[in-house]
């Protein structure tokens, strides 16, 4: 009795689910996105023919709710590549901010625009914790005065260990800091215009530069997009020293476009080239310097600041 109890309120669902939504709908405008926007054409045009044909065989018919259905597509298309950028949900408040032209996308930005903490250590050892790379238009308030004051610093620690990206602004005008001349930090290409962007370091953004100020960048498994990007950039250029875990590994940078009827797609429109690797860190992440698990990375960071710092202070 309760087995069929159980059965007969599965097929209500159903029922009710498949009035309210056409599934069709959802998936050719889906497919259709992916297959215009993603930053690899045939790899785009993989998913539309994919998520497609299930529609036809009816595949898509077991899902019980929105967010059922919106896990699935986001399955189909990363089965096609592994992109941890595509990402579809059901949000119908975030559909109507972005509808809205919503600065953020519909997201929350992090508490005090991602500068969770900075501060100046014993040593005069500048900490930024950076939860996120918001856009300079909006966090300069915030930036602008903790940037000045840990440049005055003689090592800065960067904390991205719970940073899951952001903007390649906030990169630039952080890495404006640690240069003298303009620098080439990396170059974006965009499927969609078909062109090329660069970002550079800028030294009129900031207050002082110090080139030669030693820097440390703390990362685990989850920092992500911008987070590595800053990292990968860093590191390549010789200009930190890497502690911690291998990253995510998301190097196609993208946003969000709403489907229909409640729904939206992450979709990943660009991808990083690096000037100097030639390439990106897309699912492989970045490799620490010194890799070691992602707790114990800021007392190495201290440690090994110290010693940069006596080292400078001996010559």
């Amino acid at each position: 009795m309760k087995t069929q109890i159980t059965t007969l309120m599965l097929c209500f669902a159903l029922s009710v689910f498949g009035q309210n939504l056409d599934k069709a709908k959802v998936v050719n405008r889906l497919a259709q996105i992916m297959d215009n926007n993603y930053v690899y054409p045939e790899k785009g045009q993989a998913m539309k023919e994919l998520i497609q044909n299930k529609l036809e065989k009816g595949e898509y018919n077991q899902y019980a709710s929105e967010t059922a259905f919106a896990d699935a597509l986001q399955a189909d298309l990363r089965s096609v590549i592994n992109d941890r950028h595509i990402r579809v949900a059901f949000d119908e408040e975030r559909v109507k901010a972005i509808e809205n032209r919503d600065p953020n996308g519909g997201r929350r930005p992090p508490a005090n625009f991602g500068f969770e903490k900075s501060e100046i250590l014993e040593g005069n050892i500048g900490y930024l914790d950076l939860r996120g790379f918001m856009d300079i238009r909006f966090a300069e308030e915030v930036a602008v005065p903790a940037m000045n004051k840990l440049i005055e610093a003689d090592a800065i620690i960067f904390d991205l260990r719970k940073n899951g990206g952001g903007s390649p602004s906030m990169i630039r005008f952080i890495c404006s800091y640690l240069f003298k001349k303009p620098t080439h930090l990396n170059t974006f290409y965009w499927r969609p215009a078909d062109n090329y962007s660069e970002t550079w370091t800028d030294p009129s953004l900031a207050s002082k530069t110090k080139e030669d100020i030693p820097v440390f960048i703390l990362t685990s498994d989850y920092t992500f997009s911008a987070a590595e990007e800053f990292t990968y950039d860093l590191k390549n250029l010789n200009r930190a020293t890497v502690i911690g875990e291998t990253t995510g590994g998301g190097a196609h940078p993208g946003g969000p476009i709403v489907i229909n009827q409640g729904f939206l797609v992450n979709v990943p429109q660009g991808r990083a080239i690096n000037p100097v690797t030639k390439t990106n860190w897309e699912g492989v992440g970045v490799e620490p310097h010194i890799k070691m698990d992602a707790d114990a990375a800021l007392d190495r960071a201290l440690e090994l600041a110290r010693k940069a710092i006596s080292l400078t202070i001996n010559k």
